[in-house]
């Protein structure tokens, strides 16, 4: 089986290859890609492999945009943290999805899904175009952000409310609260998940790593060539970048 994994997340899309050759190691991962861009490109000049793993939001866009551009025959597995409203969506369409954070028995039952279809001559079926529009109209309906975070401290529980947070971060594969009184705390979530339940107004994504709070940058330095450096409260102990394919985004946030 030839399987190509789309994920702008490094570390989650080794995660995910390792998933899946512990499933079978016989199994042939043509690609990670990182990007609609990357995506189309590399789909161009490549046969199709047999299974994709879909990220639903990539670097440059959502990875939707990808089928705009070519033709893919490749039955496709969704990994996403969308709400209970868009995952019923993927069902009504007969699309499998897999919901962030991935575990492996989960894994496992889809691409044994997938085997079983195929080798009764089928494969998943489904509606690009519905899904959009069902997902575009949930995008419509109101949405309730998190507005506090539960987290273990020994044999202890914490709660912080968003005001309290100062920004999220990634590192090793562990999720990150910060939070304004300079304290560190893991979570169990992603930046990918955090990313559908925060509110985008106050919240930016400014690299793989970072998922900052507009309140908490405290200078922006501005390099050539448009590099742009961020000085964050609390300090961080890496220095913290935009990413170059994010500047205009990040731009256009602080302008709302």
């Amino acid at each position: 089986m030839k399987i190509v994994i789309i994920e702008d997340e490094e570390l989650a899309a080794s995660r995910l290859e390792r998933m899946i050759l512990q499933y079978d190691p016989n199994i042939n991962i043509m690609a990670k890609l990182e990007s609609v861009e990357e995506s189309i490109d590399w789909f161009h000049n490549n046969q199709d492999p047999d299974l994709i793993f879909l990220d639903i939001h990539l670097e440059d866009g959502l990875s939707f945009a990808i089928f705009e551009n070519v033709n893919i025959s490749s039955s496709i597995i969704f990994t996403t943290a969308f709400d209970e409203y868009a995952i019923k969506a993927f069902k009504l369409k007969s699309i499998d999805y897999l919901l962030k954070p991935i575990v492996q028995e989960e894994l496992n039952n889809s691409i044994k899904k997938y085997k079983d279809l195929t080798g009764a001559n089928s494969k998943p079926q489904f509606d690009m175009n519905s899904l959009l529009q069902l997902l575009n109209n949930n995008q419509n309906t109101p949405i309730e952000y998190k507005n506090r975070f539960a987290v273990q401290v020994g044999t202890k529980m914490k709660s912080f409310g968003i005001d309290e947070i100062s920004y999220f971060f990634s590192e090793n594969g562990i999720t990150f609260l910060a939070t304004n009184g300079k304290s560190l705390y893991s979570i169990d979530s992603s930046l990918d998940k955090l990313m559908s339940q925060l509110d985008p107004k106050e919240f930016f994504r400014v690299n793989r790593a970072f998922l900052v709070k507009h309140s908490s940058i405290q200078n922006i330095h501005v390099f050539p060539k448009s590099k742009i450096k961020l000085d964050l409260i609390p300090a961080t102990a890496k220095e913290v970048y935009v990413s170059q394919d994010k500047i205009s985004q990040f731009k256009a946030w602080l302008d709302t």
